[in-house]
């Protein structure tokens, strides 16, 4: 039977760079993956394009019971390794908004093919369609049964390196054997949820939210924690869009959120300007102009958009004011693990040593990537939190 350093459990980001780094060190790692090819997240995200990492990640963007946890992560891998990583393999990035950094091809297979490429170079071996049904401590440190092509197999290895993913995306591969991993091990888990996920409206108010599906608007989200300044989405069963996504990572089932429609602006002062020039224009034309005529027609459900701008009166602006600025919407709940892009939670970060990401209590078993309670903003940051996991724990494997 062929001897590996480590074993490592899903071929996704953190997975193959640990086993790229490994063998940069001249370590010989086995992944093992469940889907028919690996990467498959990778392949997917950004819309099949990869926004791979995020100019400007740092621990103050990451979700997490211990806040600091990843700054050792962060430190021994920086983003500027990441692109230099890349770049060194023909990947160039673009950035687009907010930092996020993309390749110039717009391919997220260019992405994965530099880890499938260096995996042959280096002799790493990749087993796919190869499902992990259990992992046991033995003498010789652990032994991994796999299903692979109708037979179960067994290897065993010093090392085992936890990179299988969080929850999402069933139809991905996504599973919970990293989490019941851990739990068999005896390790604690914080709570999980999805994450940067679509919100969902229901009774009286639905109808509202879904006459203006496909609707997008640029808004300032916020709850008591944290806001964010970017896209929403109206759909037919609620709100997406990135502002959306971000704040849902945030939001706990029974609040409720707040929203800017006019976030770079006061609409008071915008609405008396206006009405200077034009006052005899209708208010719901006007805000035509500001927003779609859908969501400005809409908005007659709150606002006196039949009124013409000189006929406000004070009552009126208040109104106006409270609408656009501090729009309350409180969500029934999330579209769930399918449709989020990562997930809230994991093992807990006091079960693992911040600087190697071993389990403190099981010597030899490593946890990396979506598994552990730490989960980044969108845009790039999940991917460079994968890329580091990766990275730290093929210097100690």
């Amino acid at each position: 039977m062929k001897q590996y350093d480590a074993v490592i459990i899903g071929g996704g980001a953190c997975g193959l760079m640990c086993a790229v780094q490994a063998g940069f060190l001249g370590k010989q790692t086995l992944i093992l993956e469940k889907n028919d090819k690996v990467g498959a997240k990778i392949l997917i995200s950004g819309g099949g394009r990869c926004n791979y990492t995020n100019l400007y990640a740092s621990a103050d963007n990451f979700i997490s019971e211990n806040p600091h946890f990843c700054k050792s992560a962060f430190s021994q891998w920086s983003v500027d390794d990441t692109i230099s990583f890349f770049e060194t393999y023909g990947i160039e990035g673009q950035e687009k908004t907010l930092g996020q950094l993309f390749p110039t091809t717009n391919k997220a297979k260019d992405i994965v093919a530099v880890f499938e490429n260096l995996c042959h170079d280096l002799g790493q071996d990749i087993k796919t369609e190869a499902e992990v049904k259990r992992v046991m401590q033995v003498s010789e440190g652990f032994e991994i049964t796999y299903d692979h092509q109708g037979k179960q197999l067994k290897v065993i290895s010093p090392k085992v390196v936890m990179a299988s993913g969080g929850l999402p995306i069933a139809k991905m591969g996504a599973s919970d054997f990293a989490l019941r991993t851990a739990k068999s091990f005896g390790l604690q888990l914080t709570e999980t949820a999805p994450a940067l996920v679509p919100l969902t409206i229901t009774g009286k108010d639905a109808e509202w939210y879904a006459q203006l599906s496909g609707n997008t608007v640029y808004c300032r989200v916020a709850n008591e924690q944290i806001s964010f300044q970017e896209n929403i989405l109206f759909t037919h069963w609620g709100l997406s869009g990135p502002a959306i996504l971000q704040i849902s990572s945030y939001w706990r089932p029974g609040e409720s959120i707040e929203i800017d429609l006019y976030p770079d602006g006061n609409i008071v002062e915008t609405i008396l300007t206006e009405r200077n020039h034009n006052g005899k224009q209708l208010l719901g034309t006007y805000l035509a102009h500001l927003y779609s005529r859908k969501l400005a027609d809409a908005m007659g459900r709150f606002l006196p958009v039949d009124k013409n701008l000189a006929s406000l009166t004070k009552e009126d602006l208040e109104t106006i004011e409270r609408w656009i600025h501090h729009f309350k919407v409180k969500p029934a709940g999330d579209k769930g693990y399918d449709k989020a892009e990562v997930m809230r939670g994991g093992v807990s970060t006091d079960e693992l040593s911040s600087k190697t990401l071993e389990a403190k209590k099981v010597p030899g078993l490593y946890f990396g990537g979506e598994a552990v309670d730490v989960t980044g903003w969108l845009g790039g940051y999940n991917f460079q939190w994968a890329w580091a996991s990766g990275y730290v724990i093929a210097q100690n494997i």
